[in-house]
């Protein structure tokens, strides 16, 4: 699915993390635009979330767990910060894995449905620990609800989410730094991929 920007919505959305800010693309993503966060190769807003995130941390985190692939900088940049150590979820099963455990969800941005893999090397640093999952956005909390259900499955103690955004509805059961809206698509008012 390639990514267009909406005719209906703004061209961008601005958001601003300690001193960072940012002019977010506002694109569709298939009957939704959204505001694109990407913190791929962002260091400066990596940094600025990491240090807002690691002052609403609850006491006693022992990992972080974040999706593969945009918030690992964010979950890299907390470990470094906190001394916490941090296990990625992939979003694919690799010949290297011993007794990978997998849990099938649907994200907004995908659109599709998607794996999320824990090696079954990493259970030990996750049985018995309380967690913390990290992520760049929970949106409808397709992939936050897999999360929870897989690290519950290896004997995690889920204690918080912390996100840099919420997006939609907003919510209560994550800590997030903001929210960013959702703005209807053009595909969903018979626009340019309506057809």
């Amino acid at each position: 699915m390639t990514a267009t920007r909406s005719e209906t919505a703004p061209t961008h959305h601005r958001v601003t993390i300690g001193s960072a800010t940012r002019d977010l693309p506002v694109v569709d993503v298939g009957g939704v635009s959204v505001a694109l966060l990407n913190l791929l190769g962002d260091t400066d807003l990596v940094e600025a979330a990491a240090e807002a995130l690691e002052a609403a941390m609850p006491a006693g985190i022992e990992a972080f767990v974040t999706p593969e692939v945009k918030a690992v900088p964010l979950a890299h940049a907390l470990s470094r910060r906190t001394g916490v150590p941090y296990v990625v979820i992939r979003k694919t099963e690799k010949p290297y894995m011993v007794d990978a455990i997998a849990r099938t969800v649907t994200s907004i941005t995908t659109g599709e449905p998607q794996d999320l893999v824990l090696d079954g090397g990493d259970v030990p640093r996750l049985r018995g620990r309380r967690v913390a999952i990290v992520d760049d956005v929970v949106s409808t909390g397709g992939t936050l609800h897999g999360l929870i259900d897989l690290l519950e499955h290896v004997g995690a103690e889920v204690a918080t989410t912390m996100v840099v955004f919420t997006e939609g509805e907003p919510r209560d059961d994550v800590v997030a730094l903001g929210h960013l809206p959702l703005y209807p698509a053009a595909a969903a008012d018979g626009g340019p991929e309506g057809g």
